[in-house]
């Protein structure tokens, strides 16, 4: 059974930077490509940024470019989201997805690329 578990959240003043981290199980970590999403309050969710089984090819939604950064580390079997300069239209709640689809590299930000989802971790922004 595969199971998603992000964790990392809490509550942040505009301007800090914040490391949300992830863990899959069910199967060995590296198989894992992992997309991280975000849906804030009356929003649909939207895409953030993904990470390949490798860590060697990352991607970003163009609203987070530069204040984002997707890591892994396959040994301790994690992922991780770090974004800095947070303000008010980050707070959200943010999802870790897993998919070992072939065809990531092409629809790395759909929704529908991944099989499994974590529950989400909140990220609160004050001003």
């Amino acid at each position: 059974q595969v199971k998603v578990v992000e964790s990392g959240g809490g509550l942040v003043q505009a301007g800090d930077s914040l490391r949300v981290s992830c863990t899959v199980s069910g199967r060995p970590f590296y198989y894992w490509k992992i997309g991280w999403f975000r849906q804030a309050p009356g929003k649909k969710r939207e895409f953030v940024g993904a990470i390949s089984w490798s860590g060697h090819r990352t991607y970003y939604a163009d609203s987070m470019r530069g204040r984002a950064t997707v890591s892994r580390d396959n040994d301790k079997g994690t992922a991780g989201l770090e974004m800095t300069s947070l303000n008010a239209e980050d707070a959200a709640v943010y999802y870790c997805a897993a998919t070992i689809n072939t065809n990531w590299d092409n629809n790395y930000s759909f929704e529908s690329t991944y099989d499994n989802w974590g529950r989400g971790t909140q990220v609160t922004v004050s001003s």
